[in-house]
């Protein structure tokens, strides 16, 4: 597939290796889930996905039970979940996701990585259209499990697309029917072991390896920020 895509896969399993940044990031939403909704997994929807994803990423049940707990404290935080948009080098289009208890803060940081990499933030809103916003949900394929049914069972949940690869179903939809594909999978008592909401670019771009390395760089900066949950761009 060349050198380019090599090194693209390689870039992103050594930022997939960071689990030191992992957990506090996962550990945010835990605690932003359970002071929105309520501390118990089996009446707050969002908190279980939360917790059903930091177990994916095998973080430990003490990190969770102490996340679900900060949020009760007297001291918790009151994070916000804001977006930035941006051009990050050679023309790439960068949508980040924020949870922060200092916008002040954030916005600062987000800005002087686009500006270190000759990029820049462009106003909220600019870049909505270029992405699809999706839920997507991963679950093993078992040997009973006939995907055409399966596909008729979720259609009236939502379901826009379904494919299985080594053994993994992905099963995605519009974002505003995550609440609807969350309860017809576990009606169907089908186990979950990822969910999430995530964007899509529309019309991806191919980049070369030279120009890749400098995206990179950019990437880097912004998934290490604490404030950062989630990085999509348009890169094919």
């Amino acid at each position: 597939m060349g050198r380019a895509f090599e090194y693209r896969r390689a870039a992103k399993e050594k930022r997939w290796d960071k689990m030191s940044r992992v957990f506090p990031k996962l550990a945010k939403k835990i605690t932003i889930a359970a002071k929105s909704g309520g501390p118990d997994p089996d009446l707050n929807a969002t908190l279980r996905t939360a917790i059903l994803n930091a177990k994916a990423q095998n973080m430990p049940k003490s990190n969770i039970d102490a996340a679900i707990k900060r949020a009760s404290g007297k001291d918790a935080a009151n994070f916000n979940e804001v977006n930035y948009e941006g051009k990050g080098p050679h023309g790439v289009l960068v949508f980040v996701e924020c949870a922060t208890d200092n916008s002040t803060r954030t916005v600062a940081n987000v800005k002087s990585y686009f500006n270190k990499a000759a990029g820049s933030l462009v106003p909220t809103g600019s870049l909505e259209f270029m992405f699809s916003h999706k839920s997507v949900f991963e679950f093993e394929k078992q040997d009973d499990t006939d995907l055409e049914e399966l596909e008729l069972e979720l259609i009236d949940a939502g379901l826009e697309e379904i494919e299985e690869n080594e053994g993994v179903v992905y099963a995605s939809a519009d974002f505003t029917s995550f609440g609807e594909m969350a309860a017809a999978l576990e009606k169907l008592n089908i186990e979950v072991k990822k969910a999430n909401l995530k964007r899509f670019p529309n019309d991806p771009v191919e980049f070369g390896e030279e120009q890749m390395e400098e995206i990179e760089k950019l990437l880097d900066k912004l998934e290490e920020d604490d404030d950062v949950q989630a990085v999509y761009t348009n890169i094919a």
